[in-house]
């Protein structure tokens, strides 16, 4: 049974990504397939949880409008199309990882996210599973249900989007005006570690105006590198049309990620493919921009609409 009416696909062979645009009466969702650099070796499924997003993250294209939750079986459906695509069984697959994190804040739609987990982990035992988050304000219950689900499930990992080294700053970026402090996030993670044993990650897109070593080192007061590891992400052009990817961009992660080396954390660096030919970055859901312009009845404006857009640095 198909739960998504239609489905559109664009794809940059060169750069081995491929996008997928679902549609539904008054609901739209992008997910986004990787390979590295075949599907045998790696496999990466970047899926939707809302349709739009509440938070109105400002480096975001679903950051001002938001429609409502994905139920379970519409975010199944993303990753069933996606490997499909892939044109192989899931189990030839060496490294499958399915990440919550194309679009919506997945711990607002807490319970279709927690039945996508078990849903997917029984279809593909082999892929993680991670969960992204902004760290809304849902309460001690919908942590611990996390925390245990996370205990069952070996595969769940947790990823929390912070973006900046202080509050004041992350408000700014991140308007949502319900969410965990900084000084809570780290605590959350040093419990997901405590339960599960697996260290959780932060995410920090670096910018022009958050990448010295005062921000690092404020990082490294905040979270323990016992328990957390760092992604360091690039910041993608959320409006199509204009250019993204640059070396500019690439160097304020890659050295940022090297001051977090150089303060005892593992570090990875995302720089996503696909960035100026189809959207393949984060928050780059150029699809999901135009459904929102042709349907400004079903879109509802977000705490983030309005306010200034974080656009890819530049040297310019």
């Amino acid at each position: 049974m198909k739960f998504w009416n239609d489905l559109k696909i664009v794809e940059d062979e060169a750069e081995r990504v491929k996008k997928m645009v679902f549609y539904s009466d008054g609901a739209v969702a992008e997910a986004v397939l990787y390979r590295y650099p075949d599907y045998e070796t790696r496999t990466v499924i970047c899926c939707s949880t809302q349709s739009g997003c509440p938070v109105g993250c400002r480096f975001c294209g679903a950051g001002n409008a938001f429609i409502r939750n994905l139920t379970s079986d519409e975010i199944v459906e993303q990753v069933d199309e996606a490997i499909k695509l892939t044109g192989i069984d899931s189990s030839e697959i060496n490294r499958l990882q399915i990440m919550f994190m194309s679009m919506g804040e997945p711990l607002l739609n807490f319970k279709n996210l927690s039945k996508s987990l078990v849903i997917l982990n029984e279809k593909y035992p082999n892929a993680s599973l991670l969960i992204s988050t902004s760290a809304p304000d849902v309460g001690g219950e919908v942590w611990d249900k996390l925390y245990n689900l996370s205990e069952l499930i070996p595969n769940i990992g947790l990823q929390f989007s912070i973006h900046e080294s202080t509050d004041e700053k992350r408000n700014e970026l991140i308007p949502f005006k319900k969410k965990l402090s900084l000084q809570q996030i780290s605590l959350e993670g040093k419990a997901f570690y405590i339960i599960t044993g697996r260290k959780a990650f932060f995410n920090y897109c670096a910018h022009e105006n958050n990448s010295t070593i005062e921000d690092a080192q404020r990082l490294r007061s905040l979270f323990n590198p016992k328990y957390f590891n760092a992604t360091v992400s690039v910041i993608c052009e959320v409006n199509d049309g204009m250019p993204s990817a640059n070396d500019f961009q690439r160097s304020l992660a890659t050295e940022f990620a090297s001051k977090l080396v150089d303060l005892g954390f593992d570090v990875r660096v995302f720089d996503p493919a696909g960035q100026d030919t189809i959207g393949g970055g984060c928050g780059q859901l150029w699809f999901v921009q135009k459904y929102f312009e042709d349907n400004p009845d079903i879109a509802k404006k977000t705490v983030g609409h309005g306010l200034p857009v974080r656009h890819a640095p530049t040297m310019e």
